[in-house]
């Protein structure tokens, strides 16, 4: 059985992105460092898994894209869950094996529990969850997520999109690991109690 691992990018007062999804400060305020660990956590991941909208934007970009996060992202198999209907990508006549990658994600258009512990019960690395604050509110509701790997960015946005807007109750976690960069980031992994 493998564990569902949410990574997401925070700024220091706990939003993943300004109130209208942009996010331009996680690049912003990386620097070489934090961005070689990132892409070495980054291959640790068996499967990424996105929500539809995430998934598109996803697609259209790192097949092409000469970032050192486009093999990671190209090269390990992928999930997409929809609640709106999803047909897939088109990789094209001719296509790249980075398109074809993309094209080869497994959709998932039922229900979003079910679907995480069928993907949970595989042998494997660990499931790896990116996207929307959307999407990460629902993997948070289900109570399947495992480990988050949270990682705040020394920038406040006053307002925006949290992924902890809805819980009912708290959410206990464990600090397992912290990692501390220089230029001001801080990576830290909670397990869930």
């Amino acid at each position: 059985m493998r564990k569902l691992q949410m990574r997401m990018s925070l700024s220091i007062d706990g939003f993943v992105a300004s109130a209208n999804g942009v996010n331009d400060w996680i690049i912003k305020t990386s620097d070489a460092t934090s961005k070689a660990w990132a892409v070495a956590q980054c291959w640790e991941a068996g499967l990424h898994i996105w929500g539809r909208k995430s998934f598109e934007s996803m697609a259209a970009y790192w097949p092409t894209s000469t970032d050192p996060f486009a093999p990671p992202m190209n090269e390990i198999p992928k999930a997409v869950f929809t609640q709106k209907g999803f047909k897939g990508i088109d990789p094209g006549p001719d296509p790249t094996p980075a398109l074809v990658s993309w094209a080869e994600a497994r959709i998932f258009d039922g229900d979003l529990s079910e679907g995480i512990k069928k993907l949970k019960a595989e042998e494997g690395k660990p499931i790896v969850a990116r996207g929307g604050a959307g999407f990460m509110r629902s993997l948070i509701a289900t109570g399947l997520v495992d480990e988050y790997h949270l990682v705040t960015h020394p920038v406040a946005l006053g307002a925006g999109l949290s992924i902890f807007d809805g819980l009912t109750t708290p959410l206990y976690m464990t600090l397992k690991d912290e990692k501390v960069f220089l230029g001001g980031i801080t990576a830290r992994t909670y397990v869930v109690e």
